[in-house]
């Protein structure tokens, strides 16, 4: 194992003091800020830094608008992370900080980082659940929850003219896994050490949805908490701030099987609340999904290209098997 997660994200903002006071809302923890920097930490020690855009942007990158401008992975060992620049520095230029982090640009020139990372463990204590005569919870109420507290950074999304270019970088450079594809639509991998459906989307830039125009841009981070309760529960904190409804509300996607639900973030695309993820590792084989039946299973506010129920379409994809990284088709 190499790669084990996320270990920062840094956005770039046109407000940053409404940016900090989104986030805190959200449920990050502020550990740091000033007038040109608001740093949050989550449990498992990832890190969310948020920075004037001009501040956040890398020379030479090619995302366009506000949002993640930098992604930076954790690695289980120096050991791993050097192999792994091995790998990068054959046709580009890798920066080195005095830490031994690493820093460039992938194939479709989001700037990405890479960096030992002593991830620390996380434990969920759901509550459990009755179903009729299956009793697991007697003489116990549920928890009562007044926030939500996001612990985990469990993946980010990016509008990308290519999925199957961006896609290929990881894969071979930086050893992800292809979890799951929607043809035409878009493409899921999982770093190496992670067992979340995937660390990564890349999702087609030029298809015709609001807020795609065919260029490189971010499109959300998902936030991992415990369970649907403290999704809901800061949903509703974020609403009784003011903030922005949810335009689908909450939902179960059917690829990945997890749970979501994606807020207005002012930092940049959107933010998410996500839990109940398909957790998968190498003996997992990828799928081909046509793409309206993926999104979801059930979803609270349907939109309109979900109104007319999806063909029922999913395959496992030629040629995979139990361990690899196969090519994704087209």
């Amino acid at each position: 194992m190499a790669i084990n997660g996320i270990e920062t994200i840094i956005y770039g903002v046109e407000d940053l003091e409404l940016c900090t006071r989104y986030f805190v809302d959200f449920g990050l923890n502020l550990t740091a800020s000033t007038n040109r920097e608001s740093h949050f930490e989550l449990a498992e020690g990832s890190n969310v830094i948020v920075r004037p855009l001009e501040d956040a942007r890398v020379e030479g990158q090619k995302l366009v608008g506000y949002g993640v401008q930098q992604v930076v992975y954790g690695l289980t060992s120096s050991r791993h992370l050097e192999k792994l620049v091995e790998n990068v520095s054959t046709d580009r230029t890798v920066r080195r900080d005095a830490d031994g982090s690493a820093f460039f640009f992938d194939d479709d020139g989001i700037a990405i980082g890479l960096r030992v990372f002593n991830r620390q463990p996380v434990i969920g204590a759901p509550d459990p659940v009755n179903s009729f005569d299956t009793l697991k919870r007697i003489n116990v109420h549920r928890k009562w929850r007044t926030r939500a507290k996001p612990k985990t950074i469990q993946h980010v999304v990016f509008m990308s003219p290519s999925p199957e270019r961006g896609f290929a970088f990881y894969r071979d450079r930086l050893g992800f896994r292809l979890s799951d594809i929607q043809p035409e639509f878009g493409i899921f991998a999982r770093a190496d050490g992670c067992t979340s459906h995937h660390t990564m989307y890349w999702f087609r830039a030029d298809l015709p949805f609001p807020g795609l125009d065919g260029q490189l841009r971010f499109n959300h981070a998902n936030f991992g908490v415990e369970d649907i309760d403290e999704m809901m529960v800061g949903a509703n904190y974020m609403q009784r701030q003011g903030w922005p409804k949810s335009n689908w509300g909450v939902g179960r996607h059917r690829i990945s099987s997890s749970l979501f639900l994606y807020l207005p973030c002012p930092a940049g695309g959107e933010a998410e609340y996500g839990t109940d993820s398909d957790a998968i590792d190498d003996n997992w084989i990828p799928r081909s999904w046509n793409a309206r039946f993926g999104t979801a299973t059930w979803i609270s506010n349907i939109p309109e290209f979900l109104i007319n129920e999806a063909p029922w379409e999913m395959e496992f994809i030629e040629g995979s098997v139990p361990v690899g990284t196969p090519h994704p088709k087209g």
